[in-house]
Formats: C-alpha cells, structure tokens, sequence
C-alpha cells in the first residue's frame, strides 16, 4: 500500500485538512509583513540640518526685529538640487545678504557650507519614529539603510541552506516550533536594538528563522505522486513557499487548491502590512505589532502534526501511525483505525522508499548541452526575480508618495497576476507566458525612467504593473523550471534557481546606490534585467501537455526529436514545391494531376505521390500520418 492510499484512507481532504491549511495561512500572512516591513519602520522622512536660529529658542531671541520661519530657514539652509532646502548641509553663519530680494544664488558660495555637525530635524507628520531617524541614516550614512535590507535577506538565503537540511534530519514540525520562537524573539528584541549594528544582527536572526518556517515545511525530497499533483508538487523544491506541512497531508486532487490559497496568504499580507502601518507609525511599535503574533504561531504548532510521508521515510513507525490514527480521528475516520497497523505502514514504508530517486550532481547540469542552456537561462530568470521585485518593492518611497496606497496596489495586482498565470499557463503555454510576464514588467519599469518626479499618479501605476509582471513571472517560473528538468536533476536545478532569487534579492537594494549618479539609473538597471531574461526565454522549449521526463536521456530525445523534425519539415516544403513544378510542367503534355494533402500533427501540409515516402522522427510528430 503506497502512502497515497493510506492518505485516502484517513482522509486527504476534511476538517484536519482545513484547520491545518487556516493556520499556516494566517501564519504567513505574518510572515510576509516582515518582508515589507522596512518600507515603513525605515522611512526616510523629510528632514534638514539643525540650526541655532530654528531650533534654538536663545539664539532666535537675540535677533532683532520680526523674522518669519521662512526669513530665518534661507538664511540658515542653503538651497537644494531641488531648490528646496538641502538635506545635508546648512551655513556656517547666517546669511543676512540673502534677505534682500535682489539677491542672487551668487550671493553665497559652497564655501560658506558646512554639514550636519549637530544632527538633523526630521519631519515627523507621517511617521512619528523610524529608525532612520533613530541612528540618523541619512546623508553621507544613507547606504546603510540598504545595507540593512541586504543583510536581512542575506539571512534568508543562510537560514535556507541551514534549514532545509534540518528539517529533513530532525522533522519539520521541531525545526518550525522552534524558528515560530525564534522570529518572535528577534523580532521582539530588534524593537529595543540599542544600536544600529545590533539591530541589523537581530534582523538576520529573524530572516534566519523566516526560511526555517519555510523549509521546515517544504522538503528536498520528491513526492511519488508529482503527475498527478498536477506539475508543482509538494515535496520538491519547486514548492516556492514551503507548504509540505499542508501539502503532504492533502490529496492529490487538492494540492493545486491548497498551493493557490497559501500562495495568496503572500498576497494577502501586502494588505495586513498597509493596515498595520497606517495605524501604527512608531517604528517600535510597528516591529511589537509584526512580532509578538508570532509567541501564539509558536503555542499553535504544537497541534500541528508532523509529516506522516517523513516519518516514514526515517522509518519512526509507531510515530507515523500514532498521527494517522489522530488525522483519522480529526477527520471522522475512526472506523479506519483496525486498517492501521504497523505491517501496512512498513509497506508503505518499502514502497516510498522504493519510488525515491537520488538526485544527480550539480556538475550534470552544465556538462550535458542540452541542460546547460535551460540551466543558464532559468537561472537567470529566478535571478531576476529576486532582483527587480526586492530592488523595488523595499523602496516605495522611491515609487510614489503615498506608501500605504502603493503597498496595498501591490496587494491588489497581485492578486489577479496569480491566479490570471495559472489560466495563461494553461491555454497560451509555458514559454509565451514566461517572456510577456518578464518583458511587460521591464518595460514598465523602463518607462517610468522617462515620466518624469511630477507626475506621480503614472508614475506608480507604471511601477505597480512592473511589480505585478514580475510576480505573475515567478508564478510562472515554479511551475515551467520544474517541468524543463527531469527527475533525478528536478530538485536541484530548481533548488539552484531559488538561491539565485535569493542572491539576487541582496544585491537588489544596493542597486539603489546608484541614483548618487542620477535617480533615473537604478530603474535603468532594474528594468533592462527583466527585458534580456524575457528575451532569453525565448531560447527554453515549451513544455505545456509534455510528460515531465524523468532521466537525462528523456531530456536528450525531446532535443533530438525536435531537431529531426526541423530537418524533416524543411525537406517536405521543399518536396513540396519540386511537387507544384512538377505539376504545372505536366499540364501541357498530359492530363492535370492532383496531389493528395493529409495534414500532419503539427499542421504541416504533406504531398503525397505514388512513391514510397519514408518518414524519420518521434512517433508523437509522426502520429496522424497516412499513406495512399
């Protein structure tokens, strides 16, 4: 009895299955805010030099006469870029000449400069605190804000590799408990970082913890039962959001249905994240608010139960038998219990082991042709998604003046992106999909280079769209990565492409540097590695309605076939014609003769004669043939 069977039997879809699915999909909710979170609790407000006639009530009383705010700030802060007052530097003396309405920018020099020496005075009408303005990242300090941002998610790429190992070894419910605990805690302390160094530490702490909960219950493992989980699958790697908690104890037919609903817990979030914000704009109490959740998701996964299919692959079977029988009873199958005994788990146990594969190396993947261009270019496209969706999405400032709109836009395009890619994957195909979602998010994102700072209404919905392309690429991604590979190599191929997402989002908010050498760079950059991974789709073969080939050799005879049948199909338009001459040359010395067309498979017109025609390729490009 395979473990497919033995899921029927206590029930694959019921009342544990959906109380399971409820509290990992709030969970992630959550979980997802942690993401976004910085837009907020580092918001880099307005702000200005502090000067003794603004903020110093002694020295504002010792001048003379009535002077109004605006009077004492052009004499005190220099003009900007922007001819507003500059950010970063402010006079060393009052500038009294500045006064005079004929006063000209020639009037002072950069000289008569200075910087912030005794901090800045921020703006606190949107945000009462952020940590911006706690540790002063601003001016000659602004990269560390991005700093900040990469090494949060540098240590979501570390917690991955640490992780999912760990939850293979130790099971996925102990490594899940325990990163509830840890995010709860890191992200409790972060609130109360004394410094900013330390802060940073308790953010990667937190990440950390954040891939823990994702790959404790994902799996490095493939499933048995991958075709008729409908292509991504539970137990792969290609699982992008760790569901195998879920995943694991639902039936097969529900798996796309599950997959969908914690999927959108990530979309979902974008809302939660707006609306916690909105009303909280204390950093501290932001990070309390995101955080403390977390202490009740640790006291919750105690009910969870571990992954009966893990169990018994380790072969704890009294363990793995004590949780179907508490599954049974959840799900109202108490009369299944006699069925459950420890020979028919120790078959299933035989048989599991039995269908597992160990996966190839990593060397395969570039040394064989064929799989050294789908390596490259899937790669690339996982890349960029963690590039271009972090690079833009940790910095709406940059995108639009009112975050909490933006952030939820994202929400609400995501969404529609989601689910509209499952369709488009169905009845456009894999690769047409692939490289519009990819080209219509670059080319969104490169047109807002030419829109220009005041018109702000077009300039988020361009940047939204583009958010909203990337998105509905990486939905695609999952799904056609995985398909591109066989089995002994599906796991990691894919596994390779998710640690390029993670490095790309690292490096992504570094990009943001540039703009020292114009705003207009960062979305240049942005927009332009979306634009060429589109185009290199382009090269990848379509999988839609192909079986997912299993060994490399599967992989090699798709490529031949393919290739046969260009050669073949050139050979008949050329027969083809040789056939019309032939034809027109014999209407003046005989009677008009008429080729017989049968169309084949692929819509190619085929000229029949009197001669044998021998015909070479796969059998799928052949069927539909006939011969007369």
């Amino acid at each position: 009895m395979a473990f497919s069977e033995l899921l029927d039997l206590v029930g694959g879809l019921g009342r544990f299955q959906v109380l399971q699915t409820v509290a990992l999909m709030v969970s992630i909710m959550w979980l997802s805010t942690q993401n976004m979170l910085e837009n907020f609790s580092a918001a880099v407000p307005s702000h200005r030099c502090w000067a003794p006639l603004l903020d110093n009530s002694t020295a504002q009383a010792a001048i003379p006469g009535e002077l109004s705010p605006e009077a004492l700030l052009a004499v005190s802060i220099p003009p900007g870029p922007n001819q507003r007052p500059h950010q970063c530097r402010r006079f060393r003396q009052p500038q009294w000449q500045l006064l005079d309405p004929n006063a000209t920018a020639s009037s002072w020099s950069e000289a008569d400069t200075e910087p912030c020496v005794d901090g800045w005075v921020y703006d606190r009408s949107t945000f009462t605190s952020t940590i911006v303005m706690k540790w002063d990242l601003v001016c000659d300090s602004h990269a560390l804000k991005p700093m900040a941002q990469s090494i949060y998610l540098a240590g979501i790429l570390v917690g991955a590799a640490a992780c999912g190992p760990a939850s293979d070894r130790l099971g996925r419910r102990l490594v899940l408990t325990w990163s509830y605990l840890q995010m709860a805690v890191t992200g409790t302390a972060a609130a109360f970082a004394p410094t900013f160094p330390v802060y940073c530490l308790l953010r990667f702490l937190l990440a950390f913890a954040m891939a823990g909960i994702m790959m404790s219950t994902g799996s490095l493992r493939r499933s048995p039962n991958w075709r008729h989980a409908g292509g991504l699958h539970a137990g792969s790697r290609a699982d992008p959001l760790g569901l195998l908690a879920v995943i694991e104890w639902t039936a097969a037919r529900a798996r796309t249905l599950v997959m969908t609903l914690n999927s959108l817990g990530f979309s979902f979030g974008h809302f939660l994240m707006a609306a916690v914000a909105y009303g909280v704009r204390d950093w501290t109490l932001l990070q309390l608010a995101l955080s403390v959740p977390f202490f009740l998701f640790f006291l919750c996964s105690w009910w969870l139960a571990e992954s009966a299919r893990w169990l018994l692959t380790t072969g704890r079977l009294d363990q793995g038998l004590q949780e179907l029988r508490r599954v049974a009873a959840i799900n109202r199958k108490g009369a299944v219990w006699d069925s459950l005994t420890p020979e028919v788990l120790f078959s299933a146990m035989r048989e599991e082991l039995r269908v597992g594969q160990a996966p190839a190396s990593l060397g395969t993947l570039l040394r064989i042709p064929s799989l050294r261009l789908r390596t490259c270019i899937s790669t690339l496209c996982w890349f960029t998604f963690g590039f271009t969706f972090f690079g833009l999405a940790l910095d709406l400032q940059a995108l639009g003046s009112n975050i909490f709109l933006l952030q939820t836009l994202i929400g609400v395009v995501d969404i529609p992106a989601k689910t509209g890619t499952f369709l488009l994957l169905t009845h456009l195909g894999r690769r047409p999909t692939q490289a519009t979602s990819m080209l219509l998010a670059g080319l969104c994102i490169l047109a807002n280079t030419l829109v220009p700072q005041e018109m702000g209404a077009l300039r988020s919905a361009l940047a939204v769209l583009g958010l909203g392309g990337v998105g509905a690429a990486f939905t695609c991604m999952t799904i056609y990565s995985s398909e591109l590979f066989p089995t002994v190599l599906r796991m990691t191929a894919v596994g390779l492409g998710q640690m390029a997402a993670r490095g790309g989002a690292i490096l992504g908010p570094l990009v943001r540097l540039l703009d020292v050498h114009g705003t207009w760079l960062p979305l240049l950059v942005y927009g332009m590695v979306p634009v060429l991974s589109g185009l290199a789709t382009l090269l990848l073969p379509e999988t839609q309605n192909l079986p997912l080939p299993d060994t490399i050799q599967d992989v090699q005879n798709h490529v031949l076939g393919s290739l046969q049948w260009d050669d073949r199909r050139k050979s008949l338009l050329l027969s083809s014609g040789e056939s019309k001459r032939r034809a027109k040359a014999s209407t003046s010395t005989g009677p008009r003769s008429c080729p017989l067309r049968f169309p084949l498979s692929q819509g190619v017109p085929l000229h029949l004669s009197s001669a044998p025609l021998t015909t070479k390729g796969p059998p799928s490009i052949l069927k539909g043939q006939r011969t007369v």
